[in-house]
Parts: C-alpha cells; structure tokens; sequence
C-alpha cells in the first residue's frame, strides 16, 4: 500500500464532498433531529432516554455512513472515475483504504457533532466520559464506512447498493441489543447477534453507559469492531471491480 495514493485518493473525495451542501447537511442534521425526537417521545424520562439515546449513536452513524458511502462509491464507478482510478499505479488496496479515510473523516465529524449535542443539549447522562461515547460511536461509523464499501463492491448500480442495507444492515440494529438485552433473546438470536459487529459497538456503549472509566471490556468490543474494519476492506479490495457492465 502507498500512502501518497492512500492520501490523494482521500484528499480528492473530501473536495468533492465538501461542495455537496446537501449530503452534509443529511449527515449532520438529520441524527441531531431523530434524537430530539426520540427525547422527547420519552418524555425526557432519565436514565431510560439517556440510554436509548447512546445506543442510537452507534446506530446512527452505522447506518448513515452505511448509505453514504454506498452510495458515493458506485456513482464512482458509474461514472468511471473508478476506472480511471484504477490505471494509474495506485492499487485496489490503495484506493478502498482512501476512501475509507475520506469517509472516516465524515463519520468523525458526524459522529462528533451528534455525540456534542446529545451530551450538552439534550443532557445525555453516562457513567463514562464523552470522549468515550465519541469513541464508540467514531468506530460504529468506520464499520458503516467499511460495509457500504463492501457493498458498493458487490454492486453494478446505486439502487442495488440501497438494496445491501436491509441485508447487511437491518438484522444487525435487530439483534445487537438495541431493543432489549441481549441475554432476554433466544438462544439462536444471542447466537447471530454475537457474530454481527454492530453488537460490540452497542456493548461499548453500554459499558461507558455503566462504568465511569474504560473497562477492559469497552477496549475489548472496540477491537472487534476495528479487526472487522480491517477485513471488510480487505474483502472490498479482493472484490473490487474495474467496471460496471
């Protein structure tokens, strides 16, 4: 991997994202709405808001960079960019992993801006520190980043990459115990959900939730979802195609 190429590739897609007014705005607005929402459908009624509002950070950002990326990948490839990309010496490797910095950096800022209101607008109370909750919801966002990448990968059109998030997406915010505990599912559900990785980003919140320092077990659930950054890339790189016909 070259890092010059990992860099320029990154650098391009922040240009490009910077005058899209539009897509920034959905990334950092529309959380910011859901959770004043979801506040007050709770009646502000503590720690149950609190807590469902911490779990749907991690959620959120999953899902948002999920489609973002998706999205914005195959329209690279539609209108051979990607092609183009792909001609110069700059490997497979080198492109997915500036992608994945680009929209990393989206997923920090969303993920930052959300994380900022939630904590000093609508009072969200943890037993952790912030710099914790920003934690596990930056990460929760990088793994959205890693399966829209996966997903645009597999994909000939945007629609069919909007097609991959009921796939990919949906039976993970079933399962990774942002409805209920986990341990009240049945055993074959606990099953499933221990192998989804949007379930350790949801335990690492649910430790900031419970412990006031970082438990062995946040840093633990953060390494999972990290290792499987990694190997999400790695598979998109493997699957990458030239073309779209």
């Amino acid at each position: 991997m070259h890092p010059y190429a990992v860099a320029a590739t990154a650098a391009r897609i922040l240009r490009q994202l910077r005058h899209d007014v539009r897509t920034l705005v959905i990334l950092t607005v529309i959380p910011l709405v859901i959770l004043t929402l979801l506040h007050y459908l709770f009646d502000e009624r503590q720690p149950l808001v609190s807590q469902i509002e911490a779990r749907m950070l991690v959620v959120f950002s999953m899902m948002i960079m999920f489609l973002l990326t998706a999205i914005a990948m195959v329209r690279e490839r539609t209108s051979g960019t990607l092609e183009r990309l792909m001609t110069t010496p700059a490997g497979r490797a080198d492109i997915l992993v500036g992608y994945a910095v680009a929209f990393g950096v989206l997923a920090l800022w969303q993920a930052a801006v959300a994380t900022a209101f939630a904590a000093w607008v609508l009072g969200l109370q943890v037993a952790g520190s912030v710099w914790l909750v920003l934690a596990a919801t930056v990460f929760s966002g990088e793994l959205g980043v890693a399966f829209g990448l996966l997903a645009s990968a597999i994909s000939r059109s945007e629609f069919q990459a909007v097609q991959m998030f009921p796939v990919l997406i949906t039976p993970q915010m079933l399962l990774c115990g942002l409805f209920g505990p986990r341990e009240d599912m049945a055993g074959w559900l606990q099953a499933a959900s221990a192998v989804m990785p949007m379930t350790y980003g949801v335990e690492a919140m649910n430790e900031v939730l419970t412990f006031s320092e970082a438990s062995r077990s946040f840093w633990v659930d953060l390494g999972i979802v990290g290792l499987t950054v990694a190997v999400l890339l790695a598979w998109g790189s493997a699957t990458l195609q030239r073309r779209t016909a």
